[in-house]
């Protein structure tokens, strides 16, 4: 009896490419926009000046953030820590009112994929050229095909690169050391690691990085409500599905407005067919909603048989778009975003400490004094230089004397050493003054600093 050889299944199913149909539409023409914009954005604000500053600059080594005219320090986390909360807000608040609209119009991953598409399609040609083209031998038409292709993927990724490290270095200095071969090691290194991220993610993984590698794809499910807006097919209208001819008459063929083209499918990025309902895999970037809308233009069907609606409204059920769960994200977004806005403009553009010096605690001088010795550490986070003055307040017996002026240029930080004297005769143990630290040239820029003077428990001999 013969034995049959032993079958060793793979686990691991390759995925098919996915070959996007060029689409256009109401959706298309807004995913555009969100390209253009968000890609420009990226790309141009690093060459702008604000403020004598380079428009958004991370100044790490300096440990300065230049946003848009504004200068952070880095005791100015607690705006980030506030932005990212922002952040989460937004997310909680678009995701329950429209589902995964983030992901379909201004995720990096969506833009930029878009970006490389909008290239293989200006090179390789519509859906159907690039499949025949990629099943076809090797020849020097599709040599020359791919590599003008690749040519021009791999310039905006290394562009994409170099606009990053733009962000962190000065651009303008960035690219004199780029003519002149003079680059740094990590700016070399994060030049090629960003370039090649955005080369592999954009140009090769496409939708498997929604499908696979995006957490959010897993967690959508959870702030969805049966009111959220979703892309949907409407099973109701659309079966049976069946092709047919324009003239024909659906009703007498017991078929339903679906002509079961596939272009939904074809069009889709991640290759999904939203007839078989909601997956995570869909990114709601609205492309099978155009291209089924031009198909019931041609049959004189209504539009939206697949549309941004709601499962209650599927089901005949009324909807409520502003709902409580809504509302609540949108108010808990306004007054935070706002809070954090009106902060970070108005905020005072001075930062002191008071440090006590501790080799010391106290040190009795003639005439019943007591002298306390510190260093007042001023940063100036103003775009302007400014001499301050120290003072205490009118009620107190304190003497205030300075070792040089408090004078500091622009976005500087400043150490000086403070000898503040109280009489013995004040009290016991630790008294506490308030002094106030304030702009000659501008008394608004002022700040209230906190002393704790040490004198003789015995109150003074």
């Amino acid at each position: 009896m013969a034995v049959e050889p032993p079958v060793h299944d793979s686990l691991y199913r390759k995925e098919p490419k996915v070959y996007p149909h060029h689409v256009t539409g109401r959706f298309a023409r807004l995913r555009n926009v969100a390209m253009y914009v968000l890609l420009g954005l990226f790309y141009f604000i690093p060459w702008f000046q604000v403020g004598g500053h380079q428009a958004v600059l991370f100044d790490l080594p300096a440990r300065k953030f230049y946003i848009l005219g504004l200068t952070f320090w880095p005791q100015d986390f607690i705006f980030l820590a506030l932005l990212l909360i922002c952040a989460g807000l937004a997310l909680f608040f678009f995701t329950a009112l429209a589902g995964r609209l983030w992901c379909g119009f201004a995720c990096p991953q969506t833009v930029w994929t878009e970006a490389f598409l909008l290239m293989e399609r200006w090179v390789e040609g519509s859906r159907q050229k690039r499949i025949k083209l990629d099943a076809a031998p090797w020849t020097p038409h599709k040599i020359a095909r791919k590599s003008l292709k690749q040519f021009l993927w791999i310039t905006f990724s290394v562009w994409t690169g170099f606009t990053f490290v733009g962000f962190f270095t000065p651009i303008r200095e960035l690219g004199v050391n780029v003519l002149s071969l003079s680059l740094g090691p990590w700016e070399t290194f994060w030049i090629i690691f960003y370039g090649f991220a955005t080369y592999g993610n954009a140009g090769f993984l496409r939708e498997q990085v929604c499908k696979y590698m995006c957490p959010y794809a897993r967690f959508q499910s959870a702030m969805f409500d049966r009111n959220t807006l979703i892309i949907s097919y409407d099973e109701a209208r659309g079966e049976p599905r069946g092709g047919r001819r324009k003239t024909a008459d659906k009703s007498e063929l017991g078929l339903g407005d679906c002509i079961d083209c596939t272009l939904c499918v074809q069009v889709c990025p991640t290759g999904i067919d939203i007839r078989k309902g909601l997956q995570y895999e869909c990114i709601a970037c609205a492309a099978c909603v155009d291209i089924c809308d031009e198909v019931m233009d041609k049959m004189d069907y209504p539009r939206g048989l697949i549309r941004y609606t709601t499962e209650n409204t599927l089901e005949g059920k009324p909807a409520r778009l502003l709902r409580p769960r809504v509302l609540i994200y949108g108010m808990l977004l306004l007054v935070l975003f706002g809070g954090t806005l009106w902060s970070m403009t108005h905020r005072l553009p001075l930062r002191a400490d008071l440090i006590r010096d501790r080799n010391a605690l106290y040190r009795e001088l003639p005439g019943g004094l007591v002298e306390n010795v510190y260093t007042l550490k001023i940063t100036n986070m103003d775009d302007a230089a400014h001499r301050y003055t120290l003072e205490a307040g009118a009620d107190d017996a304190a003497v205030i004397e300075l070792a040089r002026p408090l004078e500091l240029e622009a976005a500087a930080t400043g150490a000086f050493p403070v000898r503040i004297q109280l009489p013995a005769s004040s009290g016991a143990g630790v008294q506490r003054l308030e002094l106030e630290l304030a702009a000659e040239d501008a008394p608004e820029i002022r700040r209230t600093v906190e002393a704790r003077v040490l004198l003789p428990v015995g109150g003074g001999s």
